[in-house]
């Protein structure tokens, strides 16, 4: 390549390479390093031209090529020869070449500004395509919308074709705010387009989706959709672009439109229901499947979807009764015994819940998650040692992880613990999740024997200095139960200092300060915080009910304790309150609230000492 400079002029040699050169440029400036080096070796490759080379205005006549038409890059070497280094600054400085450098470079050092305004210029007065292209790209890349829209529409009439220089255009017009421009470029792009009409209004789709103008991406869909307001694929699309925009009824009535005029198509649910779940529009969606299946009632994956949405909405019996349908229209189907499986588990439907697993287990592929299942069913009859056979079948897939862990637990509670932790310690996980539950199980299995140091041991190996809420939360609650309230507060000061607003933390160090110290003003602080964050939190409202009895603030402290109550009958909270009320002498109300607490938990020690002290 360089040879070719040989017998041409300084200004002709840099126009050739830069021809040669510019299809290599990436974007926006991936190959600078190689630029620069290719660039310094063909100048000096050029600036050792052989004596006698033509030179000078005149010095010989233009080439043209075969239309007629002279070419401002690729001439012959008459055209090569014509061309001469520019005698001034200004004639420089309107050099294609130059400017394609200057912008590069410019780039290279990340003075987009300057890149961006070389290259409009020369997109302005350039015929080719290829570097109206280039210009608008980088002149997005630099978040320069306008000059990107003119380099756009610069590119759009160099190369009137180019259905990505139309959608180009179309998004930095939609980004101006700027709807007419658009939709001239949209419509074109779909007249023209030879992909399947839904993939060409799923480009669309995503073109408009990513814009932050909503507003102007919305309207735009509503001119293309004007004579397509039949079309299910261009109304899902308005209608996933109506919920972007807020325009909740807008997009209700083109779903509307869709289920009256075409039958619904899975996938065609499925994008609109997860536009619906991302606006936490649940019972929204559900409602919009029960239409659609009304009129495709036999349509196995609109169902399918319906089904799992029931389940995710908790309406575990109303799941149950469409994955039984699903059962019954596709017996051989897996998904559906393994949902109903899972349901009828869920629905403490136990006997029901083995038989779908024993029949799960029969097919090979889905053999370990039946094993696993089966393995919970015997766990919940309370019988360790069939839970143990289940797990030990299940071999690999994603349920081996947890058939070990709850193997591990089991044993521990067969007071073998060198077992459990062995097989804990064999265990690899895949996740950073999947690592914390292991220590989280290991130290719950540790305490539960009470070998906390042992526990507060695994702490300090999984933690060694490293940053996470959780462990460290977890170290905290382990510390309280060993009387190290040092450990303790420098654990939840340590996540307050990194995250001042977890109300988790907050309530616990209040609390335990309130329970445990002297320290009531300080705790009384933290409480209210975390109330503030969480005004109706059960733990929360317990806390402060407890440290504004602790301040001697007795009838403040019962409507946190009481509304506490309500929400959930906890021996602790029983125990708070039943003290309160008779430290105010409302002693047969105590004796109520006390009494009531220890028919459902007649063994939790808090709730005894209270009644031991003050209802005996």
């Amino acid at each position: 390549m360089y040879a070719d400079c040989g017998n041409r002029s300084l200004r002709a040699c840099m126009n050739r390479i830069g021809t040669m050169i510019f299809p290599t440029l990436d974007f926006p400036w991936r190959r600078a390093r190689l630029t620069s080096l290719v660039m310094a070796g063909l100048l000096a490759a050029c600036a050792n031209l052989p004596p006698g080379a033509p030179s000078g205005p005149g010095a010989a006549t233009p080439a043209t090529d075969d239309t007629g038409a002279v070419s401002p890059w690729l001439g012959g070497d008459e055209l090569l020869a014509y061309a001469s280094p520019p005698a001034t600054r200004s004639e420089l400085e309107n050099e294609p070449l130059y400017r394609i450098l200057a912008a590069e470079f410019a780039g290279q050092r990340d003075q987009l500004p300057f890149a961006v305004e070389q290259y409009g210029k020369l997109a302005a007065t350039s015929q080719d395509p290829n570097i109206a292209e280039r210009a608008a790209k980088i002149a997005v890349y630099a978040h320069d919308y306008r000059a990107a829209a003119l380099a756009a529409e610069r590119w759009v009439a160099t190369a009137p074709t180019n259905l990505e220089a139309r959608q180009l255009a179309a998004a930095m017009h939609i980004r101006l705010g700027e709807a007419e421009p658009a939709i001239v470029h949209l419509n074109y792009v779909l007249a023209r387009d030879h992909s399947g009409h839904g993939d060409k209004l799923k480009m669309i789709a995503n073109l408009l989706g990513r814009e932050e103008d909503k507003t102007t991406a919305l309207s735009v869909m509503e001119r293309l959709i004007d004579k397509r307001d039949s079309d299910p694929d261009a109304l899902l699309v308005y209608a996933v672009l109506a919920l972007r925009a807020e325009q909740i009824d807008k997009s209700r009535a083109a779903m509307d439109r869709l289920v009256a005029h075409a039958d619904i198509n899975p996938n065609i649910a499925i994008a609109y229901v997860a536009a619906l779940q991302k606006q936490k529009m649940v019972p929204v969606a559900l409602e919009f499947l029960e239409r659609a299946l009304k009129r495709t009632p036999r349509e196995y994956g609109l169902r399918l979807l319906y089904a799992r949405m029931l389940a995710a909405a908790e309406r575990y019996d109303d799941a149950r009764t469409q994955f039984l349908r699903l059962r019954h229209q596709v017996p051989d189907s897996t998904d559906a015994l393994f949902a109903l499986g899972l349901l009828n588990l869920q629905t403490n439907r136990v006997d029901e819940a083995e038989r779908n697993f024993v029949d799960l287990a029969k097919v090979a592929e889905r053999r370990d998650d039946a094993n696993f299942y089966l393995g919970q069913v015997a766990e919940s009859r309370h019988q360790p040692a069939a839970a143990l056979k289940h797990y030990a079948e299940v071999a690999t897939g994603a349920s081996y992880f947890q058939a070990r862990v709850r193997t591990a637990v089991l044993l521990a509670g067969e007071k073998k613990l060198a077992a459990a932790r062995e097989i804990l310690a064999g265990l690899r996980p895949e996740n950073d999740e999947q690592r914390k539950q292991l220590v989280l199980i290991e130290v719950d299995l540790l305490a539960g024997q009470k070998a906390y140091s042992d526990a507060m041991a695994v702490f300090d190996k999984a933690l060694n200095g490293n940053y996470d809420t959780t462990l460290l939360y977890s170290r905290a609650m382990l510390a309280e139960r060993m009387d190290r309230l040092d450990v303790l507060e420098a654990d939840l000061r340590e996540i307050l200092h990194r995250e001042p607003e977890n109300g988790d933390a907050l309530n616990a160090l209040g609390f335990t300060l309130a329970d445990r110290t002297n320290r009531f003003e300080e705790a009384h602080d933290l409480i209210q915080r975390a109330l503030t964050l969480a005004p109706d939190n059960f733990y929360v409202l317990d806390s402060m009910g407890w440290v504004l009895y602790r301040l001697g603030r007795l009838d403040e402290a019962v409507p946190y304790l009481e509304k506490a109550r309500a929400q959930r009958n906890d021996p602790e909270v029983a125990a708070h309150l039943g003290e309160v009320l008779w430290k105010l002498g409302r002693k047969d109300d105590a004796r109520k609230v006390l009494n009531s607490a220890l028919k459902t938990h007649p063994e939790d020690e808090k709730l005894l000492g209270a009644i031991k002290r003050f209802a005996p």
